[in-house]
């Protein structure tokens, strides 16, 4: 039995699919998958018995006639049993209905958006947990009738732990503590422990390596990782630190557990790190616009940010 899937969006949307294919495949030995996706995140998926990797670039795929064209080399190349949707996007529906026509069955993720949108209504006060992400990945194969059950348990690589990770970069405003109070808490950390910064770009490489000489105790790893050796390093720390963000996720896939900082996003939208626990959720509780934005992409309601000043040093310390 093969299925095809696909989802070509951020880094971390992509990343959460890791450890959900890991345990449907384990309880599902029959089956294989192969994950179409962005070219560069083949690394998440490298040691993963039962699913082939298929890595393209968007670009050579534009417009309809360019959707097209990958429907059919898929088709040829893979010739799968079921189609799982993982995305939902314009360019997977048009994928979706070219499949449906050959007389593929094709299944598509439900992504919530109507709870979404009210969830992060400033004006909605009775906000509730909505299901988790990974949970909605499992839920496309249970529509296709496997069994799935998921642990929402790490699986530590390494028995031998140590150094702190710390990632004090997100893709937005909203999801990012203000750097002075980064740079506060990286020093304060490195009086006891070892402290390895993460993060990416060249802006974000060459705050980390001034931060690294201000800082004994400290040492940058931007810029000098690929993927693979990234997911090596967090596996070996003791605990990582990281926004609502992609280092959050490949922590998750690794084993490792996550202090995760959250602003104008909210565990409750279904974001969390797999195996991730709630009480290493860094927030201001008691802000009643929270969450204000699915992905931190908005700009803040009050003009303030209080989501993000008000969380202080101490109490991240305190989780760790």
């Amino acid at each position: 039995m093969r299925i095809l899937a696909y989802r070509f969006s951020a880094f971390g949307d992509v990343a959460m699919t890791m450890p959900v294919f890991r345990e449907f495949l384990e309880q599902n030995p029959n089956v294989e998958i192969v994950m179409v996706t962005r070219n560069n995140f083949e690394d998440l998926f490298a040691d993963l018995p039962g699913v082939t990797f298929k890595g393209i670039d968007l670009d050579d795929y534009k417009g309809f006639l360019g959707i097209r064209k990958l429907a059919k080399e898929l088709l040829v190349e893979f010739k799968p049993d079921y189609v799982a949707d993982l995305h939902d996007v314009i360019r997977s529906k048009i994928l979706d209905k070219i499949y449906v026509r050959k007389g593929l069955k094709v299944f598509k993720i439900n992504k919530g958006k109507e709870e979404k949108e009210e969830l992060t209504d400033v004006w909605n006060l009775d906000k509730v947990q909505l299901k988790r992400t990974v949970e909605r990945y499992a839920d496309v194969f249970r529509e296709m009738g496997f069994k799935v059950e998921l642990s929402h348990q790490l699986r530590p690589i390494y028995k031998e732990k140590s150094g702190i990770g710390f990632a004090p970069f997100a893709q937005h405003k909203g999801k990012m503590l203000p750097l002075e109070k980064s740079f506060e808490l990286a020093k304060i950390l490195a009086e006891k422990h070892t402290v390895y910064f993460f993060g990416g770009g060249k802006n974000e490489t060459e705050t980390l390596e001034s931060w690294e000489k201000q800082i004994p105790n400290t040492k940058s790893l931007a810029g000098k990782l690929n993927l693979s050796e990234e997911l090596d390093r967090i596996a070996q720390l003791e605990i990582m630190i990281s926004m609502d963000s992609a280092n959050m996720h490949l922590a998750s896939i690794v084993g490792t557990r996550c202090v995760s900082i959250w602003g104008s996003t909210h565990p409750y939208a279904g974001f969390l790190g797999f195996g991730q626990s709630e009480n290493d959720v860094v927030q201001i509780n008691d802000l009643t616009c929270r969450p204000c934005s699915v992905f931190g992409d908005k700009e803040c309601y009050r003009g303030d940010w209080a989501c993000l000043e008000e969380i202080s040093v101490q109490k991240i310390i305190d989780k760790i």
